[in-house]
């Protein structure tokens, strides 16, 4: 089950400059910073409002690190703007299972280690209006 927008993820071509701006935009400083090297990303994220049931909404700024990765490919063809919004799981291999059988498309069936301490995974956007969905669901610690 779906059960809160974790984050919404905006592609910039300059994650310096765009930390900037989204300080003074959000007044706050971003509370942590990390490259993904798999994703060929370097990214910031930055909590915002807090929700009723404890939980706090996240924007994650994207940046490429290298001119293959998917961000390079999307900034090229869209430009900065949202690339993706993604949703909180309990279980994201039974998420997995259950979107499936509604017939969305899975990007990648097997969830990946991505930012922020989450297992990852992504649905094509072409099933989803559009817009390129992610499920997380945090990594325990063990």
């Amino acid at each position: 089950m779906l059960t809160n927008v974790e984050h919404i993820g905006i592609a910039v071509r300059d994650l310096a400059a765009s930390n900037d701006l989204f300080a003074k935009l959000l007044n706050v400083e971003p509370y942590k910073t990390e490259t993904v090297a798999s994703e060929g990303v370097a990214t910031s994220f930055f909590q915002v409002n807090s929700e009723s049931n404890g939980k706090q909404t996240k924007i994650e700024l994207l940046e490429a690190t290298s001119p293959d990765s998917p961000i390079a490919k999307f900034l090229e063809k869209k430009g900065e703007g949202i690339h993706h919004i993604a949703f909180e799981v309990d279980n994201i291999l039974a998420e997995i299972e259950r979107l499936k059988s509604e017939g969305f498309t899975v990007l990648n069936e097997v969830p990946k280690r991505g930012a922020d301490n989450k297992l990852v995974c992504f649905l094509h956007p072409k099933g989803t209006n559009g817009v390129l969905i992610e499920l997380c669901q945090e990594i325990k610690a063990s």
